[in-house]
C-alpha cells in the first residue's frame, strides 16, 4: 500500500481504519479535461484498485462540474474553462477507460454535477469562510503566479472547495491523489468537519513525467494514453529517457519491487528493461497475445530495420505528395512535414537514405519511415 506513495495524512489513523476490519470509503476523483486517461492518471487508478482488492469500497467520480471550473494545481497560468459540450465530448468513455483498471462491479461511480449544481451561495459561502486568502496564495504555484504579475482568478479559489464537497458527498473515509493535488486533498478534510464528518484519510502518489521528461500532461502532448494501440504504446515507452525506467517500473506495473531490483541488476544495457518495461505496461492494458506481437514488432521495425507488417500503402500517381500524406492522417500540415525533412527524420527504409525534397519520395518506391514511428510503402 505505500507503494509509489509520496505522503499520508493522518498516517496512523488510516492504519488504524485498515486494521479495524471496517470497509472503508476509498474515493478517488478526475476531471474529464481531455478524452483519454494517460498512463500518469492511472498511477492513482491502480492505487484505487489496491484498496478494492483488499474489500474496501471504491469510488470512482468524473469531475465534468468541477471540470467547467479547471484546477490550476499543477499549472502556471491560469487554466482556460471548458465549455459543456467539451466536457461532456471529453468524459464519454471515461468510465469504460477506468474499467480496464478497476473492477466493475465493486465500483460506485458519480458525476460531481449531480451535487455541486445544487449548492447555492449560502453553502458556497460557509465553506468558502473555512479558508483564507493566505493559505491559498502559500501554494507554491499561485505565489509564483502572483510575483510574477499573473492573473489568478477568484474562481480558481473554489475549486478546493468543490473537490472537497465531492468527500462530504460520498462520505469519504479516505481520498486518493498526486502531489499537486495535496491542498484541494487537505481541503476536503475542513470541510468535512464543517459538515460533522470524521476527515478522510489521505493517500498522495507521486507525479509521472511523460515522454519528454515533463509532468505527463495531455496538454503538453507527451502522454501514454491507456487507449493507445498496442504498437504505439509498446514505442512510447521505448522513447522514454533511462533515467526514467526504475520509476516507470514503480508507478506504472505490478511487478513486485524485488523482481524489478533484479530486472534492473541484470540488464546492464538500459534498452533491455526498457523492453521488458515496454512489454509489462502494454500487457497491462491489452493483454499478454498483443503485447507479445507489439513486442515482436518493435524488435523488427527499430532493431533489424524492417517496414512493421501493417504498414501503410501510398499511391502518388503524380498528386501532390504532402497533400496525400495529409489526406490518409500519416502528417498534420505541410509545415509538419517541412520540419521533419530539415530534422532527417524521413528516412527511405531500402536504402537507408535520409531525404532533404519530396522528389525522391514522389519518384521511388518502397518503404519510408516518418518521424519515429510512422510507416508507409509508397506502391506507384
Amino acid at each position: 500500500m505505500t507503494r509509489g506513495v509520496e505522503e499520508i495524512f493522518v498516517r496512523e489513523n488510516l492504519k488504524k481504519d485498515l486494521f479495524s476490519g471496517r470497509r472503508l470509503t476509498v474515493k478517488l476523483g478526475i476531471d474529464p479535461t481531455s478524452p483519454d486517461l494517460h498512463i500518469g492518471r492511472a498511477v492513482v487508478l491502480w492505487k484505487l484498485r489496491s484498496f478494492q482488492e483488499l474489500g474496501h469500497d471504491a469510488v470512482f467520480i468524473v469531475g465534468d462540474f468541477t471540470g467547467l471550473i479547471g484546477d490550476t494545481s499543477d499549472k502556471e497560468a491560469e487554466r482556460l474553462m471548458l465549455s459543456e459540450t467539451e466536457v461532456k465530448k471529453n468524459l464519454k468513455t471515461y468510465f469504460a477507460q477506468a474499467f480496464k483498471i478497476l473492477d466493475k462491479n465493486k465500483t460506485k461511480t458519480y458525476y460531481n454535477s449531480s451535487w455541486l449544481k445544487k449548492l447555492g451561495f449560502k453553502e458556497i459561502g460557509e465553506m468558502a469562510g473555512l479558508f483564507g486568502l493566505h493559505e491559498f496564495e502559500a501554494r507554491e504555484n499561485i505565489s509564483k503566479r502572483l510575483k510574477e504579475g499573473k492573473r489568478v482568478s477568484l474562481k480558481e479559489l473554489l475549486y478546493p472547495i468543490m473537490q472537497g464537497y465531492d468527500s462530504v458527498s460520498v462520505k469519504a473515509d479516505i481520498e486518493l491523489g498526486g502531489t499537486d493535488q495535496k491542498f484541494n486533498l487537505l481541503a476536503g478534510r475542513t470541510i468535512q468537519k464543517h459538515y460533522k464528518q470524521v476527515p478522510q484519510n489521505i493517500v498522495i502518489t507521486g507525479l509521472l513525467e511523460g515522454t519528454d521528461g515533463r509532468k505527463m500532461s495531455s496538454s503538453w502532448g507527451n502522454v501514454i494514453n491507456i487507449t493507445d494501440d498496442p504498437n504505439n504504446m509498446f514505442g512510447k515507452v521505448m522513447s522514454l529517457p533511462d533515467s526514467l525506467i526504475e520509476k516507470y517500473f514503480l508507478l506504472c506495473t505490478r511487478i513486485s519491487q524485488d523482481e524489478i531490483k533484479k530486472i534492473l541488476e541484470k540488464n546492464k544495457n538500459p534498452r533491455d528493461s526498457k523492453i521488458r518495461l515496454a512489454h509489462e505496461i502494454t500487457n497491462l492494458y491489452h493483454g499478454t497475445k498483443l503485447a507479445d506481437d507489439a513486442k515482436e514488432n518493435f524488435i523488427s521495425v527499430f532493431q533489424k530495420k524492417n517496414a512493421p507488417k501493417d504498414v501503410i500503402e501510398i499511391s502518388i500517381n503524380n498528386k501532390d505528395v504532402a497533400m496525400v500524406l495529409i489526406e490518409k492522417g500519416i502528417i498534420l500540415s505541410k509545415t509538419e512535414l517541412r520540419r521533419l525533412l530539415q530534422q532527417g527524420a524521413v528516412t527511405h527504409i531500402e536504402t537507408d537514405n535520409n531525404l532533404v525534397d519530396l522528389n525522391y519520395l514522389a519518384k521511388n518506391k518502397g518503404t519510408y519511415k516518418i518521424g519515429s514511428r510512422r510507416f508507409i510503402k509508397i506502391v506507384d
